[in-house]
């Protein structure tokens, strides 16, 4: 296991980070996504953290809560000390009826922060995230918000999550500004069967230096091994197909995942995964898990390594199309050479 500092900030952080959002969902969306209580959730917690993992992400909106509580407990049981492991969750999801109940609101956000606080059994919250864009509240008021709740010490970092690439740069433009908090990481959804954001927002994250935490980064399962062009298997995609995928594009990496993978005894969800930390921009990338061998198969990513030569051919099965403005500035840019992106 390798370790990255988040963004420009000062916290080390795990190249694999253990989600949650399969804990404690009992039906609904939450319990097509997992069902795990607190038995089976705290042997995921503790497999986790023994493969090297110190970075653990929920949100408080997941399973209504549960999956928060659920991992407060699994870390209290496990007698796991709260300076080991880095704990993010997020605000914005509906939390209660009312027009308030939802939101990134200053009234919504320290409402929410001290029930997070005492669902998780701590006293700070080492990343607190903006879960999406709120478009009725004024970003100066959600940053102002989180700077108060930094300045207070109960959370540590701040960072954003699905933001567009232009709602970031105003957020970093803000803070900077007016001196509050910065913008620590972006939490998005990444894969070799989804690369958008490298169209706008990975360029931004590099140049602004904020950090990229990784969601579904094997589509939802659909790099998990069981799809193929012949038939896709049972899995969670089966109950709950999200995020979208382009199939006609996804099949064609998965071959190259199946072709790759026979040759070196590694599974198609390693190579999906080791593929993403190759990544300049990853930080970290979230695997979620609901059985211990799920989850002992995503930490062989960390040992997986490309040529040139594969990192080619995966990088020719699923790259995006060429989209203006990105067709006009590759063809304007060349006069100034490869210059290296600014860190």
């Amino acid at each position: 296991m390798r370790y990255n500092q988040l963004g420009r900030t000062g916290l080390i952080v795990s190249e694999l980070c253990l989600g949650t959002m399969t804990f404690g969902g009992r039906d609904g969306m939450w319990g097509a996504i997992g069902q795990l209580e607190l038995d089976d959730a705290a042997a995921l917690v503790k497999a986790a953290v023994d493969g090297g993992i110190n970075f653990l992400d929920t949100a408080n909106v997941y399973a209504e809560g549960r999956s928060e509580r659920i991992l407060g407990e699994s870390l209290r049981k496990l007698g796991i000390k709260r300076e080991e492991v880095v704990i993010a969750t997020k605000v914005l999801g509906r939390m209660h009826p009312g027009p308030n109940g939802a939101g990134a609101s200053r009234g919504h956000i320290l409402d929410q922060v001290e029930a997070s606080l005492a669902r998780l059994q701590t006293d700070h919250i080492d990343l607190y995230q903006i879960h999406g864009f709120d478009p009725a509240t004024p970003i100066e008021e959600t940053l102002y918000a989180l700077d108060s709740l930094v300045r207070r010490g109960v959370v540590r970092y701040i960072g954003l999550s699905n933001w567009a690439a232009w709602q970031v740069m105003k957020a970093i433009g803000i803070a900077e500004a007016r001196r509050y908090a910065p913008i620590a990481s972006l939490q998005a959804y990444y894969t070799l069967a989804g690369r958008d954001l490298e169209r706008e927002v990975i360029p931004m994250l590099r140049s602004e230096g904020v950090g990229l935490m990784v969601w579904s980064p094997l589509a939802g399962g659909f790099l998990s091994g069981k799809y193929s062009r012949e038939g896709e298997g049972e899995g969670r995609r089966a109950n709950f197909d999200f995020p979208p995928v382009d199939k006609d594009r996804g099949y064609g990496v998965i071959d190259v995942l199946r072709e790759l993978g026979a040759a070196r005894g590694q599974s198609v969800a390693q190579l999906a995964l080791g593929w993403l930390l190759h990544q300049p921009a990853v930080s970290s990338v979230i695997v979620g898990a609901t059985r211990p061998d799920q989850l002992a198969d995503n930490l062989g990513a960390v040992a997986v390594s490309f040529t040139a030569d594969e990192l080619a051919r995966l990088d020719d099965a699923s790259k995006l199309p060429a989209e203006y403005p990105g067709w006009m500035l590759e063809r304007q840019g060349g006069y100034r050479g490869a210059p290296s992106p600014r860190r």
